[in-house]
Parts: structure tokens; sequence; C-alpha cells
């Protein structure tokens, strides 16, 4: 499912590959570059989404770049190492990991994006079991992601950061590597596409419509029949979407627009995004009510 920077309070925009529900803000090799986007292909780079507010009432006008998926272990000489390639199934588990820098050494100085120095996801390869974490650094580079229980099966784990040295580019860097969890596991059917499903009594609908060149996305929050407009940031934003592509879990990772003022988000929030692969994507939408985090899951279709 999937630009322009933002410091702090304003949200970086990271797609690899595009992403829908708010989810598309894309990568993409094909995909047309929207004004004020430089569409440059890439296998690691995140794309970004973002732009200045219009005024009240009147979305930021996105600034789209389209590159990589967040598929390969390597990337502009960045390197996401570990010995692990095996888990244990049923059972909370730690993962250590190391980022190498184009000089071989573990990184150390990572930039601070979206609230966080780095961000881990991982998702089985039916696109189950969904994990967004913030692991811990040694001094010595050493990276450290608690990861809850896992189920058996094939596993994809990626590392989102923006190292200092390369801040300048602008741009977060996406790396993966796989691992297996033995035992006896069956792949679950991705649920049907649809514009709209609950989590925790909320209601998360989409609309998606094309716009210069890339699409305007919609997400509306309520409960009980009523508009939800006590969002509290997350990441420094009021929402944080991640989508996975079905045939090769490439990754997007999309903020809203929306400035953020207290806890006075919702109950709409607006993404621009590229759309540029076609196929199923598994949506997790994540956003904080009252102090407790919620994740709406949802599968979108890209024609």
């Amino acid at each position: 499912m999937f630009a322009s920077r933002r410091s702090t309070s304003r949200t970086w925009a990271l797609v690899s590959a595009v992403p829908v529900l708010l989810l598309v803000g894309l990568f993409a090799g094909g995909s047309p570059a929207p004004p004020g986007g430089t569409g440059a292909p890439g296998a690691g780079r995140a794309v970004q989404v973002s732009g200045s507010a219009g005024g009240p009432g009147v979305p930021a006008v996105p600034e789209l770049s389209a590159d990589a998926v967040g598929l390969a272990a390597e990337r502009d000489g960045y390197r996401l190492d570990t010995a692990v390639t095996e888990l244990p199934a049923g059972r909370a588990v730690e993962y250590p990991f190391t980022v190498t820098g184009p000089d071989g050494r573990p990184v150390t100085d990572f930039a601070v994006h979206q609230a966080e120095k780095l961000h881990f996801y991982a998702v089985r390869a039916d696109l189950t079991g969904f994990q967004h974490l913030h692991p811990t650094m040694a001094a010595d580079g050493t990276w450290t992601a608690a990861l809850a229980a896992l189920a058996p099966g094939r596993w994809r784990l990626y590392a989102s950061f923006v190292p200092v040295a390369d801040a300048r580019q602008g741009s977060e860097i996406v790396l993966s590597r796989t691992v297996t969890v033995p035992g006896t596991s069956a792949e679950l059917p991705l649920p049907a596409p649809a514009g709209s499903t609950t989590v925790d009594g909320f209601t998360v609908a989409l609309r998606v419509e094309p716009k210069a060149g890339a699409h305007h996305l919609t997400a509306t929050i309520g409960r009980d029949g009523r508009p939800v407009t006590d969002l509290q940031p997350y990441l420094d934003s009021y929402a944080h979407l991640t989508a996975f592509h079905e045939g090769d879990q490439a990754l997007a990772h999309l903020h809203p627009m929306n400035e953020v003022d207290g806890d006075r988000g919702g109950p709409v929030l607006d993404f621009y995004a590229l759309l540029g692969r076609a196929g199923n994507w598994r949506v997790f939408l994540q956003f904080r009510t009252a102090g407790q985090l919620h994740t709406a899951e949802l599968t979108l279709h890209i024609a």
C-alpha cells in the first residue's frame, strides 16, 4: 500500500510500494511522477509523501516521489545484518540485528523520524500477524526487537531508518530479511477487499479518487454512528498506515497530511499517494484515542 519531510511535528510518509486506505503511498517503477516529484526508481529507499498545508479545510499539496519496496537486505551501502534465520513459535522472542553502513561498520547515529530512530515491522507470508515495534539500540549499534509470539511460517522483518550521515537526501531507507518459524502452519486466505472495517468499536471507511497524477485517499473514523474527533497524536501524526502487497510483501508506509492540533484529530484524514502496483494490499491503520492504540485491518484492491 504509499512526501516531503516534516521534522518532529510534521510527518514523514514513507512508501515503498503503493498502499492504500490510506494505503497507497507507493512505490514504483512505472508510475507517472506527479508535480514536484522525482519518480526515480529504487530498491530500498522509501517513498515520501508530504507537503505544506493549504489553509483551513484545504489539504496540503503533496510533493511525491516513488522508490523502493523494502524487499532487499542492502541498499545504498546500508545493510541489515543478523545471524538469526529461525525464531521459535508461540512465545515472545528477541530479534538482534545491526545496520551496517558504507564503511562496513555498524551505524550508531540515526536521525529521529516519526518520533523514533528506527521503525521495525513484522508480517507473515500470508500477511497476518502484523507487528510494528520500536527497538532499542546498544552503544555498539546492536538493535533488539522484542517480538510478540509468532505463528509457524515464513516471516519478513523490516527496518526503516534515516542515518544522520544520509539525512540530507531526505528519504528513509527500508531493508528487510526473512526468518522461518518452525511448526505446522497453514496460510490463511487474504480477506476480500472492502471499503470499510471495524476495530474496538470504531468504524474506518475509505474513499479513493485520482488527483493530479496521484490519488487522494480519505479515511473517516466513527464510533456508534458518530464522528470521532478526539484522535491523539501517534508518532507525530494522527495515524500511521502500513501496507503490504499480497504478491511479494512489498511494504508501504504513510501518514496523513492533516496538521496535528492537540487531541483533536478526526474524523477525516487525508492522504496523497502514487498508485503504481496492481493487486491486493493488506492495510494496517493505527490510531490512538484515550491513550489506547487501535489497529484497523483492511484489504484493498488496486486495479
